[in-house]
């Protein structure tokens, strides 16, 4: 190991009691004596980080070559990655993207397999009153919203546009239930249309640590992402940001010590640090 070169390890004052450490455990005193004064360099490392604060003059988080780099690593990370929300039409995805505000994909998942099976078309759902379909999703929460939302999109699917879910985002708009975040997920994962960025609670919260926004509205940081990400990218780079939000960059617990971004983050809840923290890059 070079000269003054610090284990690439949790500190002992981070919260990685659940993170794979690097290496193999120490398996004798003079190891766990090693070990023990690794981990405190480590702890007093990421204090010191944390007194820097401000970013240094001259720091730009969106300038090209960083954003750059932060997709070339998501792309080395995450290849390949679809929509989590199981689908087999645009129909079912939009049902799907409405169920999942304030639960989980995994939940979603579980309720609309047999959701789709009673109810396989947009014309069976708007023939219901909004009450019938609350048992069948009641287990994603604010079933009764959501309800209305979906007997109510199906109506305007069927009434409105010839029981086929529009492509465009004008249209989808129009449709009950559905804002930016549903339409940039149907235009994107079933059209193949990049029309925006889908601003979840992964992106939104990702995207601040990331210092690629300042706003903490979805619209705005929206608009901002669509600025700084080339547009051929909006539709991936949701996917691996919603990805990373769930494998690494967990919101009470981030997993520093193993992530691809960290020494390119200056998150201001950095559980570990080889780089400046930055009070400014708050998720």
């Amino acid at each position: 190991m070079a000269r003054g070169q610090i284990t690439r390890q949790p500190s002992k004052a981070g919260r990685h009691d659940k993170v794979r450490n690097v290496g193999a455990p120490p398996s004798s005193r003079s190891d766990r004596v090693g070990s023990k004064k690794a981990g405190t360099r480590n702890a007093a490392a990421l204090k010191s980080a944390k007194k820097t604060g401000v970013a240094p003059k001259g720091y730009n988080p969106i300038a090209p070559e960083r954003v750059k780099e932060i997709l070339k690593r998501l792309d080395a990370t995450y290849p390949n990655v679809k929509c989590a929300l199981h689908h087999t039409n645009a129909w079912e995805l939009l049902v799907a993207t409405i169920l999942s505000a304030q639960c989980t994909d995994v939940r979603v998942n579980m309720v609309t397999p047999a959701l789709f099976k009673k109810y396989p078309t947009p014309q069976d759902i708007a023939a219901l009153k909004p009450e019938a379909l609350e048992p069948d999703i009641r287990s994603t929460g604010f079933f009764r919203n959501k309800a209305k939302s979906i007997v109510g999109a199906a109506q305007a699917v069927v009434n409105e546009f010839g029981g086929k879910v529009p492509d465009d985002m004008d249209s989808l708009l129009t449709i009950p239930g559905v804002a930016r975040k549903t339409a940039n997920v149907v235009l994107g994962s079933w059209f193949g249309k990049a029309e925006g960025v889908v601003v979840d609670t992964h992106v939104h919260r990702i995207s601040r640590r990331l210092e690629l926004t300042k706003n903490n509205d979805p619209k705005s940081i929206e608009q901002d992402l669509m600025k700084v990400i080339p547009r051929d990218k909006w539709i991936e780079f949701s996917h691996q940001i919603i990805h990373h939000g769930r494998a690494l960059c967990v919101a009470r617990n981030p997993k520093c010590v193993d992530c691809p971004l960290e020494n390119i983050c200056h998150a201001a809840d950095k559980t570990w640090s080889t780089v400046e923290i930055h009070k400014t890059a708050q998720p």
